[in-house]
């Protein structure tokens, strides 16, 4: 089964290539992927591949059969959103839509998850169960588009029983792959406060109550309470600050935002509450008024045990155990998350980067870019674990 698949990836990795080209030249941004979606209904047309669209307003599933298609439901899932950056590369194939970028490889996981459909339609008679492809828009921009095409029952009708998710990773070279069972990347959420005073000539103390003192001590308290749990998975920023006033001026209110972010979802919300406690105490101890929301983000990721260290041996008989590694767990956040928490499901990365060619630039940055020897590893291994797990 490997030669086959491997045979059917090569023969179609011009075409792939082609895709993400075309789906890199005109990025969309969250929620508004009309194009994309579109240009992926003309694929599936031209392949014969039929397909259900509009779920979540521009999601797109494909099911196919094989033999027994009761006998297991398997999903794989790509996103194909963009993000609101200003590419810097000089290539043939850079973005044509100025300032928004596919910084994220959401191109890649698109043409790659075309591939395996191409892949696996060939080889229907070969394999056993069904398996739904999830085109799922809006990754980058919250509520998520996972979210949304869940309600919309893209879990359901054939019910879902275990699932993957695909994602480039600039710090693997091509050729490799990494998985990590367990509890992987962070839940995100932002903090948004609004501190309240009374503002005032900075030479007269007696008649203003200072925000920006308060929004100091509140800083500065909240680091400190995180600092001893550092041993936990956790992060906790303030990267933005704004106060307008001057250096004589001071202002009425300043406004603060942040992110908390953690593996553990159990800390998550006693965190939570632990952080609007020190924003009361600071507001009454300042006489002044704090504003303290948190807007919850996507939650914890995890990788089903059992599954994913099934995923890892199957992924090192396609690939060689060489090529196969352990991956660390990491602060950044993916709504495929929410997939996570409704079926046994694996999330693992692809290396995509090429020293000797000096494709190593990260994620979300002006000048990231694959190398696409990653497309043919990326469907063909994505096949393999669809139809052996």
């Amino acid at each position: 089964m490997i030669n086959k698949i491997k045979k059917i990836a090569e023969d179609i990795f011009e075409d792939v290539i082609e895709i993400r080209r075309n789906i890199h030249k005109n990025p969309e941004l969250s929620f508004k992927e009309y194009e994309t979606s579109s240009y992926i209904k003309s694929i599936l047309k031209r392949w014969n591949i039929p397909f259900i669209g509009n779920i979540a307003d521009t999601g797109i599933v494909v099911l196919l059969e094989g033999k027994n298609p009761d006998s297991k439901i398997l999903a794989l899932r790509s996103d194909f959103d963009a993000l609101p950056i200003i590419e810097k590369n000089e290539l043939d194939y850079r973005s044509q839509n100025e300032g928004v970028m596919h910084a994220c490889g959401h191109d890649a996981h698109t043409a790659c998850l075309l591939g395996v459909v191409r892949i696996l339609d060939v080889l229907k008679k070969e394999w056993e169960g069904s398996i739904k492809f999830i085109f799922q828009p809006a990754e980058e921009q919250y509520p998520g588009g996972a979210q949304q095409m869940i309600k919309e029952g893209v879990l359901e009708s054939p019910k879902v029983q275990k699932m993957f998710g695909q994602h480039v990773f600039p710090d693997l070279e091509v050729g490799k792959v990494g998985f990590l069972p367990g509890r992987y990347m962070a839940s995100a959420d932002e903090i948004h406060v609004i501190i309240t005073g009374k503002g005032g000539h900075a030479a007269l103390p007696e008649t203003y109550n200072n925000p920006i003192i308060a929004g100091a001590k509140l800083i500065l308290s909240l680091d400190d309470y995180f600092f001893p749990f550092r041993n936990i998975p956790a992060v906790f920023a303030i990267g933005f600050i704004e106060a307008d006033g001057y250096c004589n001026v001071i202002p009425d209110k300043i406004e603060l935002r942040g992110t908390f972010r953690t593996i553990d979802e159990d800390y998550r919300y006693k965190a939570h509450l632990k952080m609007r406690e020190i924003a009361n105490k600071i507001a009454n101890s300042y006489d002044i008024d704090i504003n303290f929301k948190i807007h919850k983000g996507y939650p914890s990721l995890y990788n089903d045990e059992k599954l994913t260290v099934k995923a890892i041996a199957f992924a090192k008989e396609y690939m060689g155990d060489d090529n196969v590694v352990n991956l660390s767990q990491r602060m950044t956040a993916e709504d495929f998350a929410y997939y996570c928490n409704e079926v046994p499901s694996c999330f693992y990365r692809l290396g995509t980067a090429n020293k000797s060619k000096g494709i190593t630039y990260g994620l979300h940055t002006s000048r990231f870019d694959i190398d696409e020897d990653a497309l043919r590893i990326g469907m063909g291994l994505m096949a393999y674990l669809a139809i052996k797990s």
